[in-house]
């Protein structure tokens, strides 16, 4: 199938799919060239792609997306290295949502703040000096 048609099967951007290409995320085995040098992409592209997807929706970089797919396509790593990855990965989930937690805390108290600044000058202020007093 032709880039296009590839692009709008699997909701990308045929520019998406060529910077994978261009990545190494696909290659010979995802995409043959015809005589007229148009890329004819296999049902394996369809595949590799669906696996992309799924690597970036749990945060994966491109690099980490190369090491995983040569591993998958290899098989090079043993089940309990594949658990440890797994581990890992969540382990760096867990920190990024304490942090989002973090963030939403703040967000939060701003906004109540802002709030109270037109609703209540002075509860606004008394906010402010309780912040100030847990900081010091």
């Amino acid at each position: 199938m032709k880039i296009q048609e590839l692009a709008d099967l699997m909701g990308l951007a045929p520019y998406t799919i060529r910077f994978y290409e261009k990545e190494g995320l696909l290659d010979s085995s995802h995409i043959q060239r015809e005589k007229n040098n148009y890329r004819n992409y296999s049902d394996k592209a369809i595949e590799r792609l669906k696996l992309i997807k799924k690597f970036q929706g749990i945060g994966c970089s491109i690099a980490e997306m190369k090491t995983i797919l040569q591993d998958h396509d290899t098989n090079t790593r043993t089940n309990q290295e594949v658990i440890e990855w797994i581990v890992q990965k969540i382990n760096e989930i867990e920190r990024k949502k304490e942090e989002y937690d973090h963030m939403l805390v703040t967000l939060n108290w701003m906004l109540t703040y802002r709030k109270l600044l037109n609703e209540d000058p002075q509860q606004a202020e008394a906010m402010m000096a309780e912040l100030r007093l847990s900081i010091n």
